[in-house]
């Protein structure tokens, strides 16, 4: 069995970090080197020859860089692995960028996931190992090298499992559009098992132009109801606020959102601050420095190191990603 070498950029060391704790293997040494015109090289100072390399990298923009330079850099480190003789490199991005345009829906529009696809698999990745895309089927149909889609479900079924274990009110399951009623269908399943009880299930009609929404008819009954909205991504925060807004005026008592990823761009973290919930969750596949009040932190770094453990042991994965 080939040796295995575990990396993370920078601006991606914390998370980085915190997996190899969890898988029990150092971080790998890189270097990174800038230049007065503005480029870049990176590359392996650990002998990477032969080895079984895993790139740890969330896709995002921070203040520092933007989610473009982390995808280009990326990309080059990649490539400077295969240089350097990798036997097997799997990209593992918790967060992977340009997973919302899934479809078409303008003339000539572009499909930045299947492009973004293209670029990962030019400079010779064998595996991208993900969590939670946007649209699961346009993550797996746009790649041609074997794909891993992990989910954060067990993170979210314990966490919520805790906070209702005493809970005598009814339970309903919330999508806050249509598009993530199969998500939110396999939590409320899960969830019933591990409470022994019916959960109830809703969502919310959604309609979306440009930064608009509109919409907002709740269909399924939570009068009375502990509703726990369940969504991919929380980015402006708007639609957990639409989603909210009518849970609450079709008579909900309380309030929990559990949340994959938490990007917060702009004012969202303060705004979702003074919805009426009880807590939002949300994991740390993206940086969450000053999460405080109402919000909770899923710690998955310990999942994405049960995955690499199992890749590179060649071992089964499939469990967790169903």
């Amino acid at each position: 069995m080939s040796r295995l070498k575990l990396f993370s950029l920078d601006v991606g060391a914390d998370f980085g970090g915190r997996v190899a704790a969890a898988l029990g293997e150092p971080l790998a040494q890189h270097e990174e080197c800038y230049f007065a015109d503005g480029e870049h090289k990176l590359r392996p100072l650990d002998d990477v020859e032969g080895a079984d390399v895993f790139l740890v990298q969330s896709l995002y923009v921070d203040s520092k860089s933007s989610v473009d330079e982390k995808l280009l850099r990326s990309l080059f480190f990649i490539g400077a692995l295969r240089d350097a003789g990798a036997e097997r490199v799997t990209a593992v991005m918790p967060y992977l960028c340009y997973g919302r345009k899934d479809r078409r829906t303008k003339l000539r529009d572009a499909l930045p996931t299947r492009y973004l696809a293209s670029l990962l698999e030019a400079v010779g990745t064998d595996t991208v190992v993900t969590l939670d895309a946007h649209n699961l089927s346009t993550f797996e149909n746009a790649f041609r090298c074997r794909t891993v889609h992990l989910l954060a479900e067990p993170l979210m079924l314990d966490f919520a499992a805790v906070r209702l274990s005493s809970e005598k009110r009814p339970i309903v399951v919330l999508s806050p559009d249509e598009g993530g009623i199969k998500r939110a269908e396999k939590l409320r399943k899960v969830l019933g098992e591990r409470l022994q009880r019916p959960i109830g299930r809703a969502f919310v009609e959604k309609y979306r132009r440009g930064e608009q929404l509109s919409g907002g008819t709740l269909v399924g009954a939570v009068s009375g109801a502990v509703v726990v909205i369940v969504d991919d991504l929380i980015a402006s925060g708007a639609t957990l606020c639409h989603a909210v807004r009518a849970a609450q005026n079709a008579g909900a008592e309380r309030l929990l959102a559990l949340i994959s990823h938490g990007q917060f761009s702009g004012n969202a973290q303060a705004d979702l601050a003074r919805l009426p919930v009880e807590c939002i969750a949300v994991t740390n596949s993206l940086p969450q420095e000053n999460l405080s009040g109402n919000f909770e932190l899923l710690d998955c770094a310990p999942l994405i190191a049960e995955a690499i453990r199992r890749l590179h042991d060649s071992g089964p994965v499939s469990e967790l990603t169903i």
